[in-house]
């Protein structure tokens, strides 16, 4: 059974989408830890109470690789085969990166490489596009540009106000993330330059 390690700074919705996949069936893998570098992290709590082994390694006024190092020692520890970034709100440095190459993914509100980085609800909204969704993406060094695995297109309307928006693309977030998760596990893909193709 592969191993997921998940990492996380706030709610943890995407995680916990990944855990009921794994729970009903959808997802063979079993969650071996959930890190948060945020203390104060819903999710934290929340996977505490469902069971998992949960840890804060705080980030504050450590130098990034220095907190990365931490981080992998942990993942190590528990034999994680891929890592699950579900709102880690931190750049991975290039040791972490290349400590588990092709084996870190991220899920990103926007389609890539449109909107990449904060608040990318508000920039599809300001910017005036009909559609926008999310995107699961292979993590390299820079921010939000890894090869894209998996994305799903969320219309955006004329009403909507950046809560309305974010709120259905994150209904597809939990459902993408799992499908993701899911072929990359699988191996039945390859890499093309940037393109993710499934093998037959």
């Amino acid at each position: 059974m592969k191993r997921l390690g998940i990492l996380i700074s706030g709610r943890g919705s995407n995680f916990e989408a990944i855990a009921d996949s794994i729970e009903v069936g959808r997802l063979e893998a079993e969650i071996a830890i959930v890190i948060s570098n945020n203390p104060h992290a819903k999710g934290l709590r929340t996977a505490k109470r469902r069971g998992f082994k949960a840890v804060c390694i705080r980030s504050r006024a450590i130098d990034r690789e220095a907190y990365d190092r931490l981080v992998i020692e942990k993942l190590r520890q528990e034999r994680v085969d891929l890592v699950c970034l579900a709102g880690f709100m931190r750049l991975l440095s290039a040791h972490f990166v290349n400590e588990y190459p092709r084996r870190i993914l991220n899920i990103h509100p926007s389609l890539l490489p449109s909107f990449p980085g904060l608040e990318a609800q508000l920039q599809a909204l300001e910017h005036g596009v009909k559609y926008t969704g999310c995107t699961v993406h292979f993590v390299d060094e820079r921010l939000d540009a890894g090869p894209i695995i998996a994305q799903a297109v969320v219309r955006v309307r004329d009403s909507d106000s950046e809560d309305q928006l974010a709120a259905r693309i994150l209904e597809e977030e939990h459902r993408v993330y799992t499908e993701a998760v899911r072929l990359v596990l699988s191996g039945d893909f390859r890499i093309e330059g940037r393109r993710v193709l499934r093998t037959p």
